[in-house]
């Protein structure tokens, strides 16, 4: 069996070769290519006859996947971050290229990383994407506002049809009124773009297979969750089944707390932040509309408040939000008020 180590960059790859005999391993090879000569990587890894080969989990691997994935024994996805840390540990001096790569693969010391399906992938970039163009949005209508204050001029209803009239007859310098003007064009291209990202959201939710279909019933019974943060949560976790517990899915959320151990002291510090920011986003903002809207959470809330102040029990109110949304799931079970006990 080869072990080959692929070291991807963006126009770039470096691959290294390694066999195993007897404990003791030998680079037998190494080569690299221009990502884009597709047919000379097809046709040296084909070469090269049973071997198995690992990639770093990096932005643009996935290409790399599909065309080794018809011919390759195993193809192994590693964690960056855990990687590094093993590296680090065992070889002081190395960084993570294709040689370490392949050495850890022939000791099976990869951790690996999760490959989402095709859907979720899909449905990612659509939700990303929906998130992008809001953000784009709201940062326009904020540079308006900003503009417009120069002339004591802002009003809230800026943005309804009456204050955009109320815009046009205001007297502005020429330069502020094209800049303005500018902004109200992409403020409205924007619009368009999030009208045809929701439509395309919605036809994509009606292709769902049954268990999304089923997970989409479940969300939808929660109190404080539309269906922007339904789409979030299900493209964000993808397939909850491969979290054993509630401690590995807030971890993948990055609101587990980093823990310090000495000297037989345990202490907890911020949450990691590791993983999707838009989940964590979207899990403070369902958090508080659940403080501000039930009692049991909002006393929930209270209570951590006293102890820990207003911002760290909101991320703790979130967390559990998180964690009663992964048990809903996991079970296939709806909400009832039953659930707030998590609160």
């Amino acid at each position: 069996m080869k072990y080959v180590g692929i070291d991807l960059h963006k126009q770039t790859i470096k691959t290294c070769v390694v066999t195993q005999q007897g404990g003791q391993r030998k680079v037998v090879g190494r080569r690299q290519f221009a990502c884009q000569d597709v047919a000379h990587i097809r046709a040296y890894f084909k070469s090269l006859g049973r071997f198995e080969a690992v990639v770093e989990a990096t932005s643009s691997y996935e290409w790399l996947f599909e065309l080794l994935d018809s011919f390759a024994a195993r193809l192994v996805l590693a964690h960056p971050r855990k990687l590094r840390v093993i590296a680090e540990s065992t070889r002081k001096t190395d960084k993570i290229d294709s040689q370490v790569l392949a050495e850890f693969l022939a000791l099976d010391m990869i951790p690996q990383a999760h490959r989402p399906s095709p859907r979720v992938r899909q449905h990612r970039a659509l939700v990303r994407q929906r998130d992008f163009v809001q953000r784009r949005s709201t940062a326009l209508k904020c540079k308006i506002r900003h503009v417009i204050s120069r002339y004591n001029a802002d009003i809230p209803s800026l943005f309804t049809e009456a204050g955009r009239t109320y815009l046009s007859e205001r007297p502005f310098l020429p330069a502020d009124r094209f800049v303005v003007e500018q902004m109200l064009a992409g403020l409205d291209h924007s619009a368009e773009q999030l009208s045809l990202i929701n439509r395309q959201l919605r036809e994509f939710a009606r292709s769902a297979p049954l268990a999304e279909r089923e997970a989409r019933e479940v969300l939808a019974q929660a109190p404080c969750l539309g269906a922007v943060t339904i789409d979030i949560v299900l493209a964000e976790l993808g397939d909850v089944r491969r979290f054993k517990n509630q401690k590995q899915v807030a971890a993948y959320a990055g609101l587990a707390p980093r823990v310090r151990a000495s000297a037989g002291r345990v202490k907890q510090g911020r949450i990691t932040k590791e993983g999707s920011g838009l989940l964590r986003w979207a899990l403070v903002q369902t958090a508080w509309r659940l403080v501000g809207k039930t009692t049991r959470w909002g006393l929930a809330y209270q209570k951590l408040k006293r102890r820990a102040g207003s911002k760290r029990a909101i991320v703790a109110i979130a967390r559990r939000v998180l964690c009663m949304l992964f048990g809903l799931l996991r079970r296939g079970e709806k909400y009832s008020l039953a659930m707030e006990a998590f609160a």
